[in-house]
């Protein structure tokens, strides 16, 4: 059992930790993703650059070498201009295999590794092609790229009407010749145009896509600060209210540990550190110590219950707590015993708060369901200017007193002045007290 009970703490507290770092990682992948995919496109359009370059360079090479052929007739020159025109040719294939319906990614892969493209960048070329063509810039790349396929063919058609023209030897019309020399130009012309503005349609593209995916990355990068400020603010406010509720027990628990559960009031154990504190302070003057022990409460207990015996003594406890000056305690000390102890006051004083209290419990009824109970008290009074007494004889001067009182008849103070049996105030009858 308790091995499945520490299993199972264990897992709830992974659970935890994932439910705290979740978020974190989430944004740092979503980031890592972002960037990876920025790096991509942008790898991408730079492929696309170097194989405009790739391709530029060999038209521009096969219209040089088909020149060359054209005034030379040697077959090598006319290889050199095939091997050249064999890379926009295979730049072309690939364009038309991925504008198809189904696009054929193989043809495409084959056409791009024949116009000289690097093998690791294909793959990036042929995406960047199929998911991004409908973009501003990239389509009118692919326009100047498109509108080079008519001169292509042209610039095919040419090599083979001037091998045509060259298998009977050299050209001796001059206005032939210069008519082939002049188109070739032209040809070339064209070509560079087209290829010049594929590359600025790229370029331009390609700083867009910067621009753009910067600032996705910044983005990004704030939500994932603001996550972390919002994470960390949680904890901070979790750590806080965490700290505020085990304050709030501590104070509940040493509530608890100095008061009586029952009627709110200061317990002994309180009471005698409070009491010994006082007699610790020599400077402090007078002290009065007052101990009051209900008189019919045990009838009440007996006759109504427990549950009525408990409402009495919550009703007593806030009489005594009426009245009472800011540094005045009342304790309920156990059972019906109660004691106040009065800082700073003179014995007269003390006499005075205690008949006071007698009346006041004296002129209390008590009502349970259909019965009503008169209650009274003996009160003990001691009043202390010698600071160096013990707790203990503090106490035992005011319980002697107060057991004088109840010895007497009870509801009535008696005053511990040193000298036995003196009652300071004498019951009276309850109709008396009431007039």
């Amino acid at each position: 059992m308790f091995r499945r009970t520490a299993t199972s703490a264990k897992e709830r507290s992974f659970l935890h930790v994932i439910k705290l770092v979740s978020p974190f990682v989430m944004v740092v992948v979503l980031q890592a993703t972002i960037a990876g995919f920025s790096l991509e496109v942008m790898s991408s359009v730079r492929a696309y650059v170097a194989g405009e370059a790739m391709w530029s360079r060999s038209q521009k090479n096969a219209v040089y070498v088909l020149n060359l052929y054209l005034h030379s007739g040697e077959a090598s020159r006319f290889a050199q201009y095939q091997a050249s025109l064999a890379v926009p040719i295979g730049d072309e294939y690939a364009r038309w295999a991925l504008e198809r319906d189904p696009v054929d990614v193989e043809t495409a892969r084959i056409g791009l590794l024949q116009g000289g493209n690097h093998p690791d960048d294909v793959p990036g070329m042929i995406r960047l092609f199929r998911y991004f063509s409908g973009i501003n810039f990239f389509q009118e790349a692919i326009r100047e790229w498109a509108a080079t396929d008519p001169m292509l063919l042209e610039l095919g058609i040419f090599g083979e009407v001037i091998r045509s023209d060259l298998k009977d030897g050299p050209i001796r019309n001059a206005g032939r010749l210069q008519f082939l020399s002049s188109r070739l130009s032209e040809l070339n012309e064209q070509f560079t145009g087209h290829a010049e503005r594929f590359s600025t349609a790229l370029g331009e593209g390609s700083r867009t896509i910067k621009v753009t995916l910067t600032c996705v990355n910044i983005v990004t990068a704030a939500a994932l600060i603001l996550l972390m400020i919002w994470h960390t603010r949680r904890l901070v406010l979790q750590r806080q209210a965490f700290e505020d509720a085990l304050h709030a027990e501590k104070e509940r628990l040493a509530f608890q540990a100095s008061h009586d559960w029952l009627t709110g009031l200061t317990n002994r154990r309180a009471f005698e550190a409070c009491l010994q504190g006082e007699l610790d302070n020599n400077a402090a003057g007078s002290l009065g110590l007052i101990l009051l022990d209900l008189d019919q409460f045990k009838n009440v207990n007996d006759s109504c219950g427990h549950l009525a015996g408990d409402r009495l003594l919550c009703q007593i406890a806030q009489l005594l707590q009426q009245d009472r000056r800011p540094r005045d305690l009342v304790a309920r000390l156990g059972g019906d015993e109660f004691a106040l102890i009065l800082p700073q006051c003179a014995p007269y004083d003390a006499v005075d708060m205690a008949e006071r209290l007698r009346r006041s419990l004296e002129l209390f009824s008590f009502a349970w369901e259909d019965r009503c109970f008169a209650v009274t008290g003996s009160i003990g009074v001691t009043c202390i200017t010698d600071r160096d007494i013990t707790l203990e004889e503090a106490m035992r001067r005011a319980d002697a007193a107060c057991y004088r009182a109840k010895e007497k008849g009870r509801n009535r103070v008696q005053l511990d002045n040193g000298k036995a049996d003196v009652v300071l105030v004498a019951a009276r009858p309850r109709e008396a007290a009431r007039a």
